[in-house]
């Protein structure tokens, strides 16, 4: 069986689904791996270090028309007429706003996984890379407001004075956020946590920061540990208590967000307008429409003397290590969908995708057919 790894072509994508040290567990299981030449060099990987892990270093059209192929992100029109009828694709697809793509490699006769749709079960946590890189992204989303903050993080005593530590506010507190806060209590600021779900305020606290209570009326746990959309009444709430609360703020990272709907507003106009001029606001909704309006993607603005953040890939940032846990979450789960076939054709086969709750969970297209969004009875 084949494996492909194509170079992600989406602007400013600097991972790729495969690293060496991948590779040699692939070719060790039974598999043969062909990776497009150049795929790995924005994340450090060279093409010698493929070829000494065992992979053959191919063109775009091999790769793609390999019978499964790992890929970051969604792949484009063109690449998905060049993957075979069959084949298996493994990537982050989007499936909240799949459309079109979806239909396509249904057309194509794709087997198609979104990785987003991974249940957050305990013998998936090795698959999900939602939350693999989400922790990478709470880690840089810091660093990069440590970088853009015009003072120290930490408290500091020299002989030609003191400088107090900086006071972080981390919105929500899932695994970007958890992050977050983790990596500015490395760094040595004071760090305080909001979120609508009141279950993780022992998580935040376990990492040293301070939980903040608001009585908004009523609370978001959903399943699967992701947050539920507010009523309007509790959103509006919301809104008003964390305005004055945010005036308090050296940095704010926020990373609310609720699977398929746009990111809740939580840092309005007049919150930034009680913001003291040089604070940091790193938004990482913006994607989504941003936890404040006034957050533009992929660009850093300023606005009342507040600087937005609103950077959409900060796993990209830190290719890299992104890398190898992304390509570590595809070789689990592609592990758990394969297995030995015995007789004439012996060799790795692929087991009913329906009989396991993580395959049939994230499986978007098969044999034909769009199966995500499910269709109701």
């Amino acid at each position: 069986m084949k494996v492909g790894i194509p170079k992600e072509t989406v602007t400013g994508e600097g991972r790729v689904a495969t690293t060496p040290d991948i590779v040699k567990r692939l070719c060790a299981k039974g598999f043969e791996v062909c990776v497009e030449r150049g795929a790995g060099r924005k994340a450090a990987y060279a093409n010698a270090a493929y070829t000494e892990a065992g992979a053959t270093m191919v063109d775009a059209a091999t790769a793609l028309a390999a019978d499964v192929v790992l890929m970051v992100r969604a792949p484009d029109a063109g690449q998905i007429a060049a993957l075979g009828k069959g084949a298996v694709l493994l990537a982050l697809l989007d499936p909240w706003g799949g459309g079109e793509g979806f239909d396509l490699l249904a057309k194509q006769g794709v087997s198609a996984f979104a990785l987003e749709l991974i249940p957050r079960i305990s013998r998936a946590q090795s698959m999900d890379a939602l939350s693999s890189q989400s922790n990478i992204a709470g880690y840089r989303a810091v660093i990069e407001a440590s970088a853009r903050y015009a003072s120290f993080f930490p408290m500091m005593m020299t002989a030609a004075g003191a400088a107090r530590p900086a006071k972080v506010i981390v919105l929500g507190a899932g695994v970007a956020g958890l992050q977050a806060i983790a990596t500015a209590r490395r760094l040595g600021a004071e760090v305080e946590s909001f979120d609508v779900r009141p279950e993780v305020k022992e998580q935040i606290e376990s990492l040293g920061a301070k939980f903040i209570e608001l009585d908004i009326g009523e609370t978001a746990s959903g399943e699967g540990g992701y947050a539920k959309e507010l009523s309007e009444e509790a959103k509006e709430r919301q809104q008003q208590a964390l305005t004055e609360y945010l005036g308090t703020a050296n940095i704010v990272v926020s990373t609310a967000l609720i699977p398929g709907r746009p990111a809740p507003v939580l840092i309005t106009e007049d919150a930034l307008k009680g913001m003291a001029e040089g604070t940091v606001v790193v938004d990482m909704a913006a994607a989504n429409g941003g936890n404040c309006p006034l957050t533009k993607a992929d660009k850093v603005s300023t606005k009342h003397g507040v600087t937005l953040v609103g950077y959409t890939n900060f796993p990209s940032m830190v290719a890299g290590d992104a890398s190898a846990f992304y390509g570590r979450n595809l070789f689990n789960l592609l592990n758990l969908m394969v297995e030995e076939v015995e007789g004439e054709e012996a060799g790795l086969g692929f087991k009913d995708f329906s009989e396991d709750e993580v395959t049939a969970a994230s499986l978007v297209t098969h044999k034909g057919e769009v199966l995500y969004p499910p269709k109701k009875a």
